[in-house]
């Protein structure tokens, strides 16, 4: 926890690398996405900053959110896992229309729906610090259920400048998403070195008519992965990441779901 007294708006955080759009030329967003205003949580800027429950209507416009290996068995029961961009990050596809989620209802995130941790930790994220593998804590400064005054919602900080319990259980929240983070990156590079994604996109027509595409993804090529020597086979069954790709393949029947809405 840093304690600067200086309010900082932040770089990107480690996982800037997956978009929030899928499309074959968007550029990377100068934040996170979601995060538009990440500053570094300050006992004396942030003394009496308050956080609301939060609804999800902040992801209501994101059709895309990138995910971390460890959920990929949950979020493969309900949403397309692809892979975007250069470095291969794996993202979960909500909807099949651009700022459109298809799994944020009535500004809530659908009952029965594994929700992502990406979405979870917001308004929560970790910013790097000069030390290569440094990080601190940050909060988007214009997230909807953040008051900066009054008594509404949890504090950030108790009354003696300690970090509150909901902001300790945050930072490990943060801690352990970026650990994840790291182990995803080291999956999505060996995907590339291995040369078994290819590029796709979705035409998709809906039930009313109207038609839309979704650019600029990549999926594991099943004849590609099926090549793969035996050596590098055993490498990622001991690395656990043999399951990782059926589970991808096996989410990719989720495509269909998205049209009912």
């Amino acid at each position: 926890m840093t304690t600067d007294d200086t309010l900082h708006t932040l770089p990107d955080a480690p996982d800037q690398a997956a978009p929030d759009a899928i499309e074959a030329a968007a550029a990377a967003p100068a934040s996170p996405p979601l995060y538009r205003t990440p500053v570094v949580l300050s006992s004396h800027d942030h003394a009496h900053w308050r956080l609301l429950p939060g609804d999800a209507a902040f992801a209501a416009a994101s059709h895309a959110v990138p995910l971390v290996i460890g959920e990929f068995a949950s979020a493969a029961r309900d949403y397309p896992l692809v892979f975007v961009g250069a470095d291969a990050a794996p993202v979960a596809v909500l909807g099949l229309q651009a700022e459109h989620n298809r799994f944020v209802v009535a500004d809530h995130w659908q009952t029965g729906t594994y929700v992502p941790a990406y979405v979870r930790r917001y308004p929560f994220v970790f910013a790097r610090t000069t030390d290569p593998d440094g990080h601190v804590l940050a909060i988007d400064a214009d997230a909807p259920m953040l008051r900066t005054s009054g008594d509404e919602g949890q504090p950030l900080f108790d009354t003696d400048g300690q970090p509150s319990a909901l902001t300790r259980q945050a930072l490990a929240f943060c801690e352990a998403f970026t650990r994840d983070a790291t182990a995803t990156a080291a999956f999505s590079d060996a995907l590339v070195t291995a040369g078994v994604l290819v590029e796709r996109q979705a035409d998709v027509v809906h039930p009313d008519g109207r038609q839309s595409s979704l650019l600029g993804f990549q999926l594991i090529d099943a004849e590609r992965f099926a090549a793969l020597p035996d050596a590098t086979v055993l490498a990622w069954h001991r690395q656990g990441w043999l399951a990782l790709v059926h589970f991808h393949m096996a989410s990719l029947a989720r495509f269909k779901d998205l049209l009912t809405a």
